[in-house]
């Protein structure tokens, strides 16, 4: 798989805080729910269908330690707790 890269771009609603667990070596994991939403129009019903996905996002390291510091306050300051994510 070398030469390969694969791109993410999740946009959604945080489901909780960032959890982080701190290893002796100085290293950490972060992990968070994120909640996905899509809607379309059943052609057979013509009804509007919305379906809900929730994703399961784990980081490492500095990455842990960003998503830590912003999307905390993000989840505890905004009502609708709606965030952009690139992975």
């Amino acid at each position: 798989m070398s030469g390969t890269l694969n791109k993410v771009m999740l946009i959604g609603h945080l489901g909780d805080e960032v959890k982080i667990h701190r290893f002796e070596d100085g290293g950490c994991v972060g992990r968070f729910p994120l909640a996905t939403n899509e809607t379309y129009m059943n052609k057979q019903t013509n009804e509007r269908v919305s379906n809900t996905e929730w994703h399961n996002i784990v980081l490492r390291n500095k990455a842990a330690e960003i998503c830590e510091k912003y999307l905390s306050n993000l989840f505890l300051n905004s009502p609708s707790g709606v965030m952009a994510l690139t992975l």
